[in-house]
């Protein structure tokens, strides 16, 4: 009877055991990549791209808000026809901590460094590594597959306070087109097929005067 009683209590100490120390962890999935953002048909002002569902920082970086705290960057048409050919881009690290008007972006052209700042504050969350592997996406794709990084945002709503969007975007990239086509020749301000400016600007720029206003436009 004894012996009986100690394998019953020895069974249930085994039971209880595994049910504290022995559940399966819970797992947590990671949600899904967005790769591409959505394709809306742009809208043109003085001859450059601008995608009426983004936000831009005065800086030529642009954000969009993928859920309450989540926000992608890039740079816009504007940045990508100043940089022309690029050789290479440097982002920040995943995890790194990001402010709004941060230098984040590090792009090298004819051994030169051309810097860009962050459009929003938060973590960086993911990174284009295609980009980074062919940084001529962002020249060529600059609004979908050439986006550069994803930043959780705990304040996002309070940042995008300070973008520019809607309407206001139109006028201010007219005023940048008007301060640009100062510093080009007038051959070069003549538009592509389809009304946008031909690609390439920067390279129409002197080239002892071209970090000077690439750095006025990009605020660095």
């Amino acid at each position: 009877m004894t012996v009986i009683l100690v394998l019953i209590t020895f069974i249930a100490a085994v039971t209880v055991d595994y049910f504290l120390n022995h559940r399966r962890a819970p797992v947590f999935v990671t949600a899904p990549r967005r790769d591409v953002m959505p394709r809306l048909q742009p809208n043109i002002a003085a001859g450059f791209q601008i995608q009426p569902n983004l936000k831009y920082h005065t800086g030529h970086t642009w954000a969009q808000s993928e859920s309450p705290n989540l926000v992608r960057v890039g740079i816009d048409d504007f940045a990508s026809k100043l940089l022309g050919t690029v050789e290479s881009v440097s982002m920040p690290q995943r995890g790194q901590w990001i402010r709004q008007g941060q230098k984040i972006l590090s792009f090298q052209r004819n051994g030169q460094t051309i810097e860009m700042v962050s459009p929003i504050e938060g973590a960086v969350s993911d990174v284009n590594d295609t980009v980074i592997a062919n940084p001529e996406l962002a020249i060529k794709d600059p609004y979908g597959d050439g986006w550069m990084i994803s930043v959780q945002s705990p304040d996002a709503k309070t940042n995008f306070r300070n973008l520019i969007g809607g309407a206001l975007v139109t006028r201010w990239m007219e005023e940048n087109a008007l301060r640009l086509a100062a510093s080009l020749p007038k051959s070069a301000v003549t538009m592509a097929d389809g009304g946008t400016m031909a690609p390439d600007l920067g390279s129409q720029i002197p080239a002892d005067k071209y970090l000077a206003v690439v750095n006025e436009f990009f605020l660095t």
